[in-house]
């Protein structure tokens, strides 16, 4: 369309809506004489002749008060050299379709011959019309009522195809689109004598031809005569302008952002409804307000510099201000309107941020939050560990004390059960928070299947067995038994599922069966089944089974002990571990939990003995190991000792970090107990000045003691040069097991 404009041989230019020349194109400078700075800026009607003046006033205050679309006329237009130049000119308003306000005019000139001074002569004989006709290139026709072709010029053949003859004595309406057909009428004619019809070309393609008609008597008959113009290609590119302005209509109408045009004063030219939203001012309070006004005076130098500049820029405004006195927080871009490499206004884009910026404080507010929750949960853990471990370590040493059948036995196992059971309601809230902060890292260690299950179902069958019940393992033939992954959060989900499968069954048994559903040479997909017999599941209950802290038995008054943690914290591990869990709705008895998980496979075989086989032959050094224990505890102090003392093990107590330090610089232990959290110098420091400090030959295995669940995690333990990591409360089975690891 560009190119058309200024390559074209008519005279093309467009005018503001107050008339003054925008563009032109080179034909008009040729038509008129003057270069296009000379026209650029200047009021059109200076270019009018004296006696065209009042025509074009006329023609212009119809289409300014929307009367018509265009309008076309014959009149004179002003030369360089101050003579007159006889035009045809075609003038057409284009409007802003969601408004209707005018956006600019188009205008086409094509010069005319000029006219001889009226002589008094007699009239051109008939061969000299005939031969105007058969020359002129535009098409000339008269139709007889009906639409009869009488007479058709021979340029219609140049135009549409066809040859005269084949039109002459022939219906012509047929070549009208049907939905032009309204302007053949001989009223409209009257009332409209210039219009626009799609014609059928004799390729079979429609072209736009403008016509100027005329009611005429001839041979006592009224017919029409008229004269067209194909305006195809002006139509074309009135249309591409059209698609153009609705385009950028749409965009600025459904954009998020505000969008406000200014001229290079910085006075405000138009704008979109989210500017109406932004700053609280309608369209025509907008328009011919200085920029100043919302963006704060300050800044309108800022935004009128821009006019010298020809990119997008982001700007410092960062407030708009609101008709009714108030500011809203934005971020601004201003971006310059550019027509013929010449910069003529620009716009200003304009974000809301106040929705974002509450936003992010508010995830701000809950990071602080979780924060804080994490750093709560840590320092209780620690603080509800450290005693439970004088609770439980102290009940194990007299249980071992006590006679077997006893009543101070049977106090003692009752006491030991509690102890385990309010162990576990911590684990269940720490292992929960663990996960929503994050902070619930899955090991990639090679593990055996048979170990894993059998370890968690170990934990469960004395429960069943005191309540009769059956626990039944099923395992696929083609299920691998050497994997990779985190065995022990494996565990942790079959102890949920399977504890619960206890708790809630009376008569009958738990079934527990694994088979493989997908695989390939580098992993495989596991499925588990968690069957009971017990009362099952209520159907209102179902939806929210995984859901935190929510027990199915609430209907039945708290019958059962726990947090409902069990499942929600199963949910997060399983998909942590790339399957998923669900309630089985076709179980016909009792509840069935399935789970998948997906595990890497281990080319090479596990020793099925599992950690610590043969390194009690090659770990045997001859003589009681030399034990340190460093806890600032004195009840954890004294269970520790008690438990390393019965195995026959030397041991010595250092209550903080700098003790511990000193005590190993005098004396060489093989084994230190190192608690993680103590005043003075913590564990980890003391543990990376012992690595430091000590000889190669010398450096004992030091082991991490921590009742923190949340931060005490084993990878910290061992970065820092630790060996191994044990939480509490300590039990005597735990501390033999890493004991047995390395010696």
């Amino acid at each position: 369309m560009e190119q058309a404009f200024k390559t074209g041989t008519a005279g093309a230019a467009f005018l503001s809506i107050s008339e003054v020349w925008t563009n032109v194109n080179p034909a008009v400078t040729l038509l008129l004489g003057y270069t296009e700075e000379e026209l650029l800026g200047h009021h059109f009607a200076e270019f009018v002749y004296e006696d065209s003046q009042q025509l074009h006033k006329h023609r212009m205050g119809t289409l300014s008060a929307g009367e018509a679309p265009f309008w076309e006329a014959e009149l004179n237009m002003r030369h360089a050299d101050g003579t007159a130049v006889p035009v045809l000119l075609h003038v057409a308003r284009v409007n802003e379709p969601s408004t209707g306000a005018g956006l600019y005019y188009l205008i086409h000139l094509a010069g005319l011959p000029l006219r001889e001074p009226r002589k008094e002569r007699s009239e051109p004989p008939d061969g000299l019309y005939r031969l105007i006709a058969e020359n002129i290139r535009d098409i000339v026709y008269y139709a007889s009522p009906g639409s009869f072709c009488q007479y058709c010029s021979p340029s219609v053949e140049d135009v549409l195809g066809y040859k005269p003859q084949e039109l002459v004595g022939r219906d012509i309406s047929r070549l009208v689109h049907p939905e032009d057909m309204e302007f053949m009428s001989e009223q409209q004619v009257a009332e409209s004598p210039s219009v626009q019809l799609r014609i059928l070309h004799a390729s079979g393609e429609y072209l736009w031809i403008e016509f100027t008609m005329r009611m005429v008597e001839y041979g006592g008959e009224r017919g029409v005569l008229a004269v067209g113009r194909d305006v195809t290609q002006r139509k074309i590119m009135e249309q591409k302008l059209q698609e153009s302005v609705e385009r950028y209509t749409s965009l600025k109408k459904y954009n998020h952002d505000a969008i406000i045009s200014l001229d290079l004063e910085g006075h405000i030219i138009n704008g979109n409804e989210q500017a109406v939203r932004l700053t609280g001012y309608t369209i025509p309070e907008l328009v011919g307000m200085s920029v100043g006004r919302i963006v704060g005076e300050h800044h309108l130098q800022n935004v009128i510099g821009l006019g010298h500049k020809s990119r997008t820029m982001e700007q410092d405004i960062n407030l708009i201000w609101h008709k009714d006195g108030h500011s809203v927080e934005v971020l601004t871009t201003l971006a310059p309107i550019i027509i013929n490499n010449s910069t003529v206004g620009f716009y200003i884009i304009v974000k809301d941020i106040t929705e974002q910026k509450k936003l992010l404080i508010d995830k701000e507010t809950a990071e602080h939050t979780n924060r804080a929750k994490s750093e709560f949960l840590a320092m209780m853990s620690h603080e509800i560990r450290t005693p439970m471990n004088g609770v439980i370590g102290m009940t194990d040493l007299l249980l071992e004390m006590s006679e077997p059948g006893s009543q101070q036995r049977e106090f003692l196992e009752i006491i030991r059960q509690s102890g385990e059971s309010l162990l576990n309601i911590i684990n269940d809230i720490l292992d929960l928070s663990k996960i929503e902060a994050g902070k619930i890292t899955l090991q990639d260690e090679p593990f055996i299947l048979q170990h894993c299950m059998d370890s968690a179902l170990e934990l469960l069958k004395l429960k069943a067995e005191r309540k009769g019940l059956d626990i039944g393992v099923e395992v696929g033939p083609d299920v691998p038994q050497q994997l990779i992954g985190d065995g022990e959060r494996l565990k942790q989900i079959l102890l949920n599922l399977v504890g619960n499968a206890v708790k809630f069954t009376s008569t009958g048994g738990i079934k527990v069966g694994v088979q493989r559903i997908a695989g390939s040479p580098a992993g495989v997909t596991l499925q588990f089944t968690v069957a009971d017999t017990g009362s099952g599941i209520p159907e209102a209950a179902r939806g929210r089974l995984f859901e935190p802290f929510y027990q199915t038995d609430q209907f039945m008054g708290r019958k059962a002990e726990g947090t409902g943690l069990g499942l929600a914290i199963s949910k997060q591990l399983v998909e942590r571990m790339g399957g998923r869990i669900y309630l089985d709705p076709t179980a016909e008895q009792g509840a069935t939990f399935v789970f998948t998980v997906v595990l890497r496979t281990e080319v090479q075989a596990l020793p099925a003995e599992g950690p610590g086989g043969d390194l009690l032959e090659q770990g045997v050094l001859g003589r009681p190991l030399r034990i340190l224990v460093a806890e600032d505890n004195v009840i954890n102090q004294i269970v520790l000792r008690k438990i390393l003392e019965k195995q026959g093990f030397a041991v010595d107590v250092a209550e903080d970090g700098r003790k511990a330090i000193e005590m190993t610089g005098r004396r060489s232990y093989d084994l230190i107990f190192m608690d993680v959290q103590m005043p003075g110098m913590n564990g980890l420091e003391a543990t990376a000045r012992i690595r430091a400090e000590q000889p190669a030959d010398l450096q004992p295995v030091i082991i991490a003691v921590t009742a923190n669940a949340l931060k005490g995690d084993r990878e910290l333990c061992l970065e820092a040069g630790m060996d191994e990591y044990i939480s509490k409360p300590l039990r005597s089975e735990a501390i033999m097991t890493v004991i047995h690891t390395f010696f």
